[in-house]
């Protein structure tokens, strides 16, 4: 098959390392694609697991690696910007790691010309943050869906069954989930306003969206433990959200066209 030629993909949260990853399927996306720009949004390798030795490293996971290699070798600029599980490489913020620039934020200009803050998302943490032993709880309950969701989507695919994501359906579900994910992108597109920028793309909550909210485009590519959806930019300069099969979800073409 033809790869499809976009102008930019934007994907987060592989979490390449953790047991839960869904890294078959981020590879399989990016066998579809030839692209101008690829920007990866944190979180692409977890630190967090590794330091903690339930990290697992799987050759499905240095194939994913050596494929974000290989677009830079074709001519695509890639650009990093860590999050909170791959902290380290902040460090290097404003360097280049062999083909790859690091960056703790990046403003992006679509084709059309407008432009977009791009980050992580966790800058918000501390805004957002619940307390000791609700997170603490959060974080034990949240490993034990993600799992039980990766064991029920391999299930699926015995019945040839798409992805579906238990995880975020239980968090659309949840009152508080809405909630939290509800001031975390109003943060975000303030930020966006106080930056000069037209939009935000960003990660960290795994809650994929394309949306205007309060004249700011707010757009989160998800994630590949939960959603597994990624964001890519046309040659147009149109933003489109999709799945892992690389299918349409949503298009900023159906944004007013005002916000954008």
């Amino acid at each position: 098959m033809a790869k499809r030629k976009v102008r930019s993909i934007f994907i987060s949260d592989v979490h390449l390392a953790n047991p839960n990853s869904q890294v078959k399927r981020l590879s399989e996306f990016l066998d579809n694609f030839e692209a101008d720009n690829l920007f990866l949004l944190g979180d692409i390798v977890d630190l967090w697991k590794l330091s903690s030795h339930k990290g697992r490293w799987y050759k499905e996971h240095e194939r994913v690696l050596q494929q974000i290699i290989n677009f830079s070798k074709t001519g695509t600029r890639v650009v990093y910007i860590p999050g909170n599980h791959d902290p380290f490489f902040r460090h290097f913020n404003g360097l280049n790691m062999g083909p790859v620039e690091v960056r703790q934020e990046f403003i992006h200009e679509l084709a059309t010309g407008e432009k977009f803050l791009l980050m992580h998302g966790d800058r918000f943490d501390e805004q957002l943050y619940i307390g000791d032993f609700l997170h603490y709880i959060g974080e034990w309950l949240y490993e034990f869906i993600v799992t039980a969701n990766r064991w029920l989507n391999k299930a699926r695919t015995w019945f040839n069954m798409p992805y579906w994501s238990l995880s975020v359906a239980l968090k659309l579900n949840s009152k508080k989930a809405r909630d939290y994910i509800e001031r975390f992108e109003n943060l975000a597109v303030e930020y966006a306003r106080e930056r000069g920028t037209l939009g935000v793309i960003c990660g960290h909550i795994h809650q994929s969206k394309l949306t205007s909210i309060n004249g700011i485009t707010y757009a989160n590519d998800g994630d590949w433990v939960e959603s597994c959806t990624a964001l890519v930019e046309t040659l147009e300069g149109q933003l489109e959200l999709l799945t892992d099969r690389a299918e349409t979800v949503f298009s900023s073409r159906s944004l007013n066209p005002a916000t954008l």
